[in-house]
């Protein structure tokens, strides 16, 4: 099956890429990203080349950058993998389930170290999607883990990027996916994968959610979402406050406004296009994870990203 045609003005960076996700944009305009299907933490060249920077196994999804210039990764575990007419769809919880787990990694070495694994006697399920704050911790989010018959109920979690603390902030939640801040950060966002929605949460300090705010119990206020069916996957947030959000089944971005109930929406070639980052010297390059397809592409954007904490510019 031949991969869908690429909207004009786009840049196929990379082919063949094992269900590719979690790009970071580098300042040398390469990009590291997950392969989730390989297991591995790679790295992309300008011209495409594809380096392994470690092989961690299980599966590697979200991944950032931390104020140590280590690469905080993300590890739901592992999927089972299934082949749709050509694409690359991740399934159930496979036989070989090594268990959800943060890890960090040397990007020189390549050196990973698990970080965590539990929080307090609760095992990691699948962690999924992760973001700084300036004051150095970070927050995640676990997606768990489906089966023939049941799945895990999961949440949002926040951690100190030295290993010393991990604590669960907002539970449960519908299969939480994507996450970030706004660019003051007085605001969390989290992007549901199964029911398409997309919650802000209004934060006190670091770490601390302002319960007192919001459409449900635990703060979360309901943000605008398109019409149709649709998943939603990971996210980034733009320099104007845009929450940009990786759009599944429809296939595409979906821009949504914390302030207004407009939706944008930006089409991209693949049904699970899973991830966006921003970078280049203007931060107006975009960088796309078409993961079904296996490719990495760039493309202008309409507003500059956002210079997420601890990116290397």
């Amino acid at each position: 099956m031949q991969p869908p045609k690429l909207p004009p003005g786009t840049t196929l960076i990379a082919e063949d890429l094992k269900f590719p996700e979690g790009p970071i944009a580098l300042p040398d305009g390469s990009v590291v990203l997950v392969e989730i299907a390989r297991g591995t933490l790679s790295q992309v060249s300008p011209e495409g080349v594809v380096t392994v920077i470690a092989d961690l196994g299980g599966g590697p999804n979200g991944a950032a950058l931390g104020p140590d210039g280590y690469c905080y990764v993300c590890n739901n575990g592992g999927f089972q993998w299934l082949d749709y007419e050509g694409l690359m769809i991740p399934g159930e919880q496979p036989e070989d389930y090594s268990g959800g787990r943060i890890e960090r990694v040397d990007l020189d070495s390549g050196r990973a170290e698990v970080l965590y694994s539990h929080c307090n006697e609760q095992p990691l399920r699948g962690p999924n999607d992760i973001v700084f704050d300036r004051a150095g911790n970070f927050w995640f989010t676990d997606h768990g883990k489906v089966r023939a018959r049941d799945k895990d109920r999961t949440g949002v979690f926040y951690a100190r990027s030295d290993g010393s603390e991990v604590r669960e902030v907002l539970f449960p939640l519908e299969g939480p996916n994507g996450i970030g801040l706004s660019p003051d950060e007085t605001e969390l966002y989290v992007a549901e994968t199964q029911t398409g929605r997309l919650w802000a949460y209004r934060l006190s300090e670091p770490g601390i959610i302002d319960a007192a705010e919001g459409d449900r119990p635990d703060g979360g206020r309901l943000l605008p979402g398109r019409d149709g069916y649709y998943l939603y996957d990971s996210l980034a947030v733009d320099a104007a406050g845009n929450i940009c959000v990786a759009t599944l089944i429809q296939g595409g971005i979906s821009i949504v406004s914390p302030h207004n109930t407009e939706v944008g929406f930006v089409p991209m070639p693949d049904i699970l296009t899973t991830n966006i980052c921003f970078g280049g010297e203007d931060m107006q390059t975009a960088y796309v994870t078409l993961s079904s397809t296996g490719r990495l592409i760039a493309l202008p954007w309409q507003h500059p990203g956002l210079v997420l904490n601890y990116q290397q510019r």
